[in-house]
């Protein structure tokens, strides 16, 4: 019996290598944190009420197997001293016999020669426990008997199979046990997580503010550690790009004053090619200046819009016109369907996103530029060389030009626009077409 529950188990750990248990499962990378350890606990409890189990499990058949090879030890010698009186063998208690036709040959072998011996048969279809030994004086023969452990190994199976519930219950309380310390730990990371994702979408007030237990010591609580060192960048974070705000706030509304009286002084030049490059810089750091300024206020967030409700294909065509239309190199052109489409919006920032999109189109793309009305977007297409595909992956970035290739950079237009259409409530799409060109979407809430 041990020798096939040992091989059994042989058995078991040469098949886990064809199972797959070796190799960490694709179904278990995707499994929660909760769930990992509540597996852990559980298959090291498996393991150790495996291991207890055969322990017992022996113990127990090494007593039941002592015990039968006693009694039937005992009883052959009442068979032999009753024999040796009569002649004749007892079948009172046991199956008593002389030379039995079924008595097992290793046992038949021992006895021949010479020695009093016992034989247990667990597997047999009627469980028995054999004793055997030579009676007779030159021609001996083999005195035995016989005795059933049907109800023994009855108890045995039984007994098993109270051990393999017992050892069920305590790997599922393990498992229960393990989910439940687990919980709370994977809830505090998931809502580590949470504010983390909050911080990289702008939300730099977001904290986790993990409360920490009285008296802890620095190292004792290592998710109270991420969280305050979450906290602590996402302060320090903040703080940075306030300052950097009020410091680009500053420098724009420090040059407004003396660009007003260098924009003054340029004006009263005399006309000549000089004094027109003069007028021009002096134009394009005024435009910086004032972008500098809308940039700090849309990162400051005290942009309030004027929203109001405008049929969407009249908007974009006035827009069009008061931007020169096909005069500045770009058409704008919408459906039937687009006029009577209305949407709700700010049609002053709407303005300034098409106006935007379009001058960026023109600077970075090629011609022609297209704007199109579908429902309630609208389309700003060139036919250059498209967006580079770190603007399609990270977004727009401030303060980085080309002065002809669209992927030398996208400068503050892009970056206004997108700050705009966050105040407006409208949404903007960057994408290449398929046949050549970049395609920005301005997607408007519909009134």
């Amino acid at each position: 019996m041990r020798r096939r529950v040992v091989q059994g188990v042989e058995r078991a750990l040469a098949a886990l290598p064809r199972l797959g248990l070796r190799r960490k499962p694709a179904a278990l990378t995707a499994l929660g944190l909760r769930w990992k350890i509540a597996a852990l606990l559980a298959g090291g409890c498996a393991v150790v009420a495996v291991a207890i189990g055969l322990l017992i499990h022996h113990a127990r058949l090494d007593q039941v197997a002592g015990s039968a090879r006693s009694n039937a030890t005992a009883q052959l010698v009442r068979v032999r001293q009753l024999y040796e009186l009569t002649g004749e063998v007892d079948r009172s208690d046991m199956d008593a016999a002389l030379d039995a036709p079924d008595l097992p040959e290793p046992l038949r072998r021992a006895a021949l020669a010479g020695r009093r011996t016992t034989y247990l048969d667990m597997a047999a279809d009627d469980p028995c426990v054999w004793a055997a030994r030579p009676v007779g004086g030159r021609e001996p023969h083999v005195l035995s008997v016989r005795a059933s452990l049907r109800e023994q190994a009855g108890e045995v199976a039984e007994f098993d199979r109270r051990l393999m519930i017992s050892g069920a219950v305590v790997v599922g309380l393990a498992a229960l046990g393990g989910a439940g310390l687990a919980s709370r730990l994977s809830r505090e990371l998931r809502t580590a997580a949470a504010i983390a994702r909050r911080i990289s979408r702008g939300d730099l007030d977001a904290r986790i503010d993990h409360p920490r237990p009285p008296g802890a010591r620095h190292g004792k609580d290592e998710v109270a550690e991420l969280a305050a060192a979450v906290d602590t960048m996402a302060a320090s974070l903040q703080r940075r790009l306030e300052a950097e705000q009020r410091f680009t706030a500053d420098v724009a509304h420090e040059l407004r004053t003396p660009l007003t009286g260098l924009h003054t002084a340029a004006e009263l030049l005399p006309p000549c090619r000089p004094a027109e490059l003069v007028r021009d810089r002096v134009h394009a750091l005024r435009t910086l200046t004032e972008d500098l300024l809308e940039v700090a206020r849309l990162d400051a967030e005290v942009e309030r819009p004027d929203l109001d409700v405008h049929p969407l294909g009249p908007l974009v065509e006035t827009i069009a016109e008061r931007a020169g239309g096909s005069a500045a190199g770009f058409t704008a052109r919408g459906t039937d369907a687009a006029y009577d489409t209305f949407v709700r919006t700010d049609a002053r920032r709407l303005e300034r996103i098409l106006t935007n999109l379009v001058a960026n189109a023109r600077r970075h793309g090629g011609d022609p530029v297209e704007v199109r009305v579908e429902g309630t977007e609208v389309t700003v297409r060139d036919h250059g060389p498209g967006f580079p595909e770190h603007l399609l992956e990270d977004g727009p970035r401030r303060f980085r030009t080309g002065a002809c290739e669209r992927g030398q950079g996208t400068g503050l237009g892009l970056t206004i626009a997108f700050g705009q259409a966050q105040v407006i409530g409208a949404s903007v799409d960057l994408a290449n077409a398929a046949d050549g060109g970049a395609v920005a979407v301005v997607g408007l809430p519909r009134a």
